[in-house]
């Protein structure tokens, strides 16, 4: 097992600004807004926005979210300094990733359509943060997403996703769900409080500091109880620390704030109990993690045990603790490599045993398929030589894949891998207690050959068994196994036994009581006795003759064939009886009957026969579509015999024709045999060319699905920033009108040509104007008004782009200030003309009546 790095111990100011990784495709505009105007400023942390966006189309995405929130809004530059409280986004047609505390923007490595940038920044956050990485998931198509959200999680890191009820495309939340690499599950507003409660930490302790320690060490020890009880593994060994920090994690996710009470919770829901022990498995790793060791071991360690070896030498390594299987297929590709430089010593092979406590890791390993992200830690030329671009990752390549077995094993509990050239197991030993390494390193050196060498991580040393392990190289924490023994009884598994829940300081084994042996079961005894003594030997095989089972003693009539290990009853099966057997076995299957094959000898026995009955079994349903294969010797008949002694030396004819009767059915069986293999695999020929074709049309239709379902998450997104757009100018529209229809003044707008735009409901007053008159050029008009220059005066504005203003009469003894300017754009370009009568007859009359007096 490999748990995760512990905290670092740095002082606050070196430790770089925590960031919240947030992914959202089509419909996501609207729960990012909801989460980001939930987020209390200041937060301490920085938020990072990738969206589905379309290269082609300048993005507003920034300028629609600065609405949402009082944090600083930013679409990101090349390499931007990340600070908290904070937003940034992602521009259209780049990848964002993060490395040094820097945004780092690159050129899409996918063509469009297959671009997976939400993946590509949760995957470089879970490589730079670690357990201090959070992603979340929010709306969106397809599944974007969710393995970046498993490689935060692998890291220790928090995972959220938007409640899929909640979405308006529930796919990419509801996928990560699916996968298991979502924490938490909630809607958009609630998601920055669950992780506020996260990151915000516990309080410190003051004056009952002591009593809340011990009430935690007792509660942890319920905890490991409880887990123990529920998954049967031990973790009472490993250091505190790191038990705490897993549980504290949980408890901060549920929103439990003491370890009493949520062992009780534990207690209640025993569902957590898997979640908890998945988190306590959680693994640290990547490719060629600390080059430098990998180095060393490709250049120097591996080309000496290539040399010293005979010719064509099997090899057997075991990765310990493997996570999700870099280390061990680290080690396939340096082993391949220092294979090619030396392939004059001869070619050998190498079996690799990488091994996990966690189920899920071996599951994520043995599938071999590896997020893009990984191009950080692989040089492009090991990814052209090792792996195969696959949907926006790598898969692992098949002559790599062979090399390595995965299997599922507790280092402390289960039997070890033995006769074993090298051992790697990096960053395991820190998580384990003092006295448990005691024990696991004289368990190593029992597992390794003789000059076997073993490899630790950075931070591991073998401490006091410096006599077990000298070292090879310190630096790079590489060790030969050395020619001296174990202390007598330290090689032992499992490991540890059950520790005393009271003597956690000195870790002291119990003894275990003697168990009383059970009560023999008669009938068991005797029904074992009866198949032993009186029952025929029987076998049983599948459909294809693989043995699963023998009864009884079946060396007269099976025997291991030479060459490798092959349980196959047609290659075990002695000469004289095999061609039957195939008959009767081939029979069986096909007719789901019993077949009875009596009367064959076995060579150089003449005085007994062989009866073989071959049956396909039908119940129970356990063993359905096996069959048993039942052995019968008997005795030849005395009339046999007495034939034999009469006639010695003579050939009996009927025997004679018999015998070539049986070689020509034999003959003629043979030859349907093979016409029928001839025919067999033609077939599987054509089946495997028409499998290719129609996985290949597969291939192009899933990418032309996927090109489509990338453009309209684009135009979906886009859809959305324009409805925004839309809705801000209709509700600018509104403002405008009222303004206008405030302020008392008639107003008419023209166009470049002078024809009516718009107009104000003022403006009726002066010139007959409707709807429908939109468009109709200004000299059509009929006024009121005493100035047939009106049309002469608009246009010489639009020449001169200075404004005119006059006083005018009307017909109704009326008079109006008519004021003539250009209409200038946003953009400062002249696109027209406004006319703008301002009602000034008070004002008139007032000055008429002034000159009368």
């Amino acid at each position: 097992m490999n748990p995760p790095t512990p905290t670092s111990n740095s002082p606050e100011d070196r430790v770089p600004t925590r960031i919240v990784a947030l992914g959202a495709s089509a419909g996501g505009l609207e729960p990012l807004e909801q989460f980001l105007a939930h987020v209390p400023v200041p937060s301490g942390l920085a938020y990072v926005v990738v969206q589905h966006l379309d290269p082609t189309h300048k993005a507003m995405l920034a300028e629609l979210l600065q609405r949402a929130t009082s944090m600083p809004v930013r679409e990101v530059t090349t390499s931007s300094r990340v600070q908290p409280n904070a937003v940034y986004v992602i521009p259209p047609n780049t990848e964002l990733t993060v490395k040094g505390g820097l945004l780092h923007l690159a050129e899409p490595s996918e063509p469009r359509g297959m671009r997976l940038p939400i993946d590509v920044l949760f995957c470089s956050l879970a490589g730079e943060q670690g357990a201090r990485a959070i992603g979340v998931v929010l709306s969106g198509m397809g599944s974007d997403g969710t393995l970046g959200l498993q490689a935060i999680k692998t890291q220790g890191g928090l995972t959220l996703a938007q409640e899929p009820r909640s979405a308006q495309f529930d796919s990419m939340p509801r996928t990560a769900i699916a996968a298991g690499a979502a924490d938490v599950v909630g809607l958009a507003s609630d998601l920055p409080a669950r992780i506020l409660l996260v990151t915000g930490g516990q309080p410190a302790t003051t004056a009952a500091a002591h009593g809340a320690e011990v009430a935690a060490a007792s509660a942890l020890d319920s905890i490991l109880d409880l887990l123990r009880a529920r998954n049967k593994r031990d973790l009472t060994l490993y250091k505190p620390s790191t038990l705490r920090r897993r549980i504290e994690r949980r408890m901060a996710i549920h929103g439990v704030k003491r370890m009493e009470e949520y062992a009780i919770f534990l207690l209640e829901n025993p569902s957590e109990l898997d979640l908890l022990f998945k988190e306590m498995l959680i693994g640290v790793t990547n490719f060629f993690r600390d080059p430098e060791a990998w180095d060393e071991l490709g250049a120097v360690v591996l080309p000496e045990l290539l040399a010293r070896a005979g010719p064509d030498r099997h090899f057997r390594a075991w990765v310990a603790g493997c996570s999700t299987g870099e280390e061990a297929f680290s080690l396939a590709m340096v082993f391949a490599e220092a294979q090619e430089r030396l392939a004059s010593q001869g070619r050998h092979t190498l079996q690799i045993f990488g091994t996990d406590l966690s189920a899920d890791a071996i599951a994520f390993a043995r599938r071999g398929r590896y997020p893009a992200s990984i191009a950080a830690d692989v040089s492009a030329e090991r990814l052209a030589h090792f792996f195969h671009e696959q949907g926006g990752g790598y898969l692992i390549d098949s002559r790599i894949r062979e090399m390595v077995l995965f299997a599922q094993h507790d280092l402390i509990m289960d039997p070890p891998f033995t006769r074993l050239d090298l051992l790697i197991c990096r960053n395991v030993l820190i998580y384990f207690s003092a006295t448990l390494q005691k024990r696991i390193l004289p368990l190593f050196h029992y597992s390794l050959l003789r000059s076997g060498v073993l490899m630790l991580g950075g931070s591991e040393t073998v401490g006091p068994a410096q006599s077990l392990f000298p070292p090879l190289s310190s630096k790079s924490r590489l060790y030969r196994r050395g020619p001296g023994k174990a202390p007598s009884g330290a090689v032992d598994y499992p490991v540890y036994r059950r520790i005393s829940a009271h003597a956690h300081a000195a870790a002291q084994e119990l003894p275990m009581s003697p168990q009383t042996p059970p009560t023999p079961n008669v009938q068991a005894l005797a029904d074992q006795l009866l198949l032993q003594k009186f029952s025929p030997a029987a076998v049983l095989v599948n459909d294809l003759g693989d043995i699963l089972y023998i009864s009884g003693h079946t060396g007269q009539f099976l025997e291991p064939a030479a060459g490798k290990a092959n349980w196959n009853i047609h290659v075990m099966a002695r000469p004289a009886i095999r061609t039957q057997l195939a008959i009767a076995l081939r029979r069986a299957v096909k007719e789901r009957t019993a077949v009875e094959v009596q009367g064959l000898r076995m060579d150089g026995n003449a005085t007994h026969q062989l009866d073989i009955t071959v049956e396909a079994i039908d119940e129970p349903k356990a063993l359905q579509g096996m069959v048993v294969v039942v052995f019968r010797e008997i005795a030849a008949p005395m009339a046999e015999k007495s034939r034999r002694k009469k006639r010695a030396g003579a050939i009996d004819p009927a025997i004679a024709a018999e015998l070539m009767r049986t070689q020509a059915e034999l003959k003629g069986l043979r030859e349907a045999m093979s016409a029928s293999e001839e025919e067999r695999q033609a077939a599987i020929e054509e089946l495997q060319s028409t499998n290719e074709e129609l996985q290949s049309a597969n291939e192009e239709l899933t990418t032309s699905k996927e090109e489509a379902q990338s453009m309209n998450e684009e135009l979906q997104t886009i859809n959305v920033e324009l409805q925004s757009k839309l809705d801000d100018l209709a509700l600018a529209q509104s403002d405008m009108q009222n303004l206008l229809n405030s302020t008392d003044i008639a107003t008419l707008f023209l166009d470049k040509d002078l024809n009516v735009r718009r107009f104000t409901e003022q403006i009726k007053r002066i010139i007959n104007l409707r709807d429908a008159d939109i468009g109709r050029p200004l000299s059509d008009l009929t006024t009121t008004l005493h100035y047939p220059e009106l049309h002469a005066d608009a246009k010489d504005t639009l020449r001169t782009l200075a404004f005119s203003e006059k006083e005018i009469s009307t017909s109704d003894a009326h008079w109006f200030k008519v004021r003539i300017m250009p209409y200038r754009t946003v953009a400062n370009v002249i696109q027209g003309a406004v006319i703008t009568f301002v009602d000034i007859t008070a004002a008139k009359q007032l000055e008429s009546r002034l000159r009368n007096a």
